[in-house]
């Protein structure tokens, strides 16, 4: 298969958070499509520590965007995904490290994924981080030594989405060599 480089450049590029949302399920195929590109994330040793809990439940979402520190949108969207680390599966490999950084940094690369499928499938999306960790667990019911690390909600983006964000300029955050 070919793919046209540039476009799929302008894609990574034009990705931003979404925070309103169209009314209307996310199609079962994209939803699928954007798990599966989710979980081909690199993860230390491939051990893949994530769980991913999809939740459409109205009332459960709604307990999610509580625990969300009130951010309302989460429940407005008409998906969200609760991406789950698994500190015990990093860990039987790589021991303390595994458990404290690899699964973070494994389940950081799995939602960036879920993030660029999205956009590129004409969904939008937003990355969660600020949330109450036990309330989120205790909602979906996560096992224990089961951690949420990011809520996404999902859904087509109301109107033209948001503008993009500027950036600092490169010679601010790109270091040659060393400091």
């Amino acid at each position: 298969m070919i793919v046209d480089s540039s476009e799929c450049i302008e894609k990574i590029q034009t990705r931003c958070s979404v925070r309103a949302f169209r009314d209307g399920p996310v199609p079962s195929e994209d939803l699928q499509t954007i798990l599966q590109t989710g979980t081909r994330a690199p993860s230390a040793g491939n051990r893949q520590p994530w769980r991913i809990v999809v939740v459409h439940d109205t009332a459960t979402k709604g307990r999610l965007a509580e625990a969300a520190l009130g951010q309302k949108f989460v429940a407005e969207a008409p998906v969200v995904l609760v991406v789950c680390a698994v500190p015990a599966e990093s860990a039987r490999r790589y021991g303390e490290r595994g458990a404290s950084l690899y699964v973070l940094q494994d389940t950081a690369a799995l939602t960036e994924n879920i993030l660029l499928a999205a956009h590129i499938l004409g969904h939008g999306a937003c990355w969660v981080g600020a949330f109450d960790d036990d309330a989120v667990a205790r909602i979906i019911k996560a096992p224990e030594g089961i951690r949420p690390v990011a809520i996404i909600p999902l859904g087509r983006p109301k109107g033209e989405g948001p503008a993009l964000r500027d950036r600092r300029p490169m010679a601010e955050v790109v270091v040659e060599e060393s400091f």
